[in-house]
Order: C-alpha cells, then structure tokens, then sequence
C-alpha cells in the first residue's frame, strides 16, 4: 500500500532523484540553484508551494506531486494546479499516480479550491490513460510565451 505525506526538508535524498526523474522524462533541465530553491518553497509550511511523497510498504520514495493555488476570475475561490507529477519507472502501474492526485484532490477540496487542473504532453500516453480515468479533458490547448 503506498504512504503519502507531505514532503520536509528530510526527504531531500530521496526527493531529489525523482525530481530529476521527472525533468530527464520531460528532456529538461535546471540549474541546482533553482532545484534547492523549489524544494525550499516547497517545505515551507507559510509559502505558496506544497508537495507530497509517495513510499512504497518498504518505505522506499517511489514518486512526488508538487502543485499551488492561485486566484480565479471564473469563482470566488482558487483554482489548484498539480504542476509536477512523477512515478519511479520500476513502481508504475501499481496506483501510485492515482493516490499522489487523489492526494491533490482531497487537499484541495479541503483547502475550497473550486477544480484541480494539469497539464502533459500530447505523447505522454501511459499517463493521460491514468488522467483519462480519474479526470475529465478540458479541451483546451495550452500556449505560452517564455520571458528572460
């Protein structure tokens, strides 16, 4: 049965190989400078980041979620956005991805965040049969503009 809790700075050796995990899946990079910087603001308990870990019976860390609030124009509340998701290779298809939203969810229903959102890419197949499953598509087509 898969463990979730909130990450802490005391998971940062076991954190930081699944974060590099989930930039090396997505061909990306970022400086250490910025790594530490997002594991910081994640176990800041007062800042606007949070994440979660996933063990597996053996207490292993088997995968991460990372996601935010922000406001809205279309509700009175926030909106949640599950930015990060990661499953270590050898422990997909065992749920691990369904909780670690599941997680997402539940805290953010408690949290009165009116819908939870992500994004993947178009060719990230094994996970959008999981996303298929436990949300609805929007239909939208994501754009953006990179700055600096």
């Amino acid at each position: 049965m898969v463990r979730i809790s909130s990450i802490e700075a005391s998971d940062r050796d076991e954190w930081l190989p699944l974060w590099k995990g989930y930039l090396d899946f997505y061909e990306s990079t970022i400086d250490d400078g910025t790594t530490e910087s997002t594991l910081a603001r994640i176990v800041d308990e007062n800042g606007e980041l949070h994440g979660a870990i996933a063990r597996d019976d053996d207490g292993r860390a088997i995968g991460i979620v990372h996601w935010l609030t922000h406001a809205a124009t279309w509700t009175r509340t926030d909106y949640c956005y599950l930015e990060d998701l990661f499953v270590s290779p050898d422990a997909r298809g065992g749920g691990t991805g369904a909780a670690l939203i599941e997680h997402v969810r539940v805290w953010a229903e408690e949290h009165g965040s009116a819908k939870v959102y992500w994004l993947t890419a178009e060719d990230n197949a094994a996970a959008r049969a999981l996303y298929d499953r436990v949300a609805r598509r929007s239909g939208m087509i994501h754009y953006q503009i990179a700055l600096g």
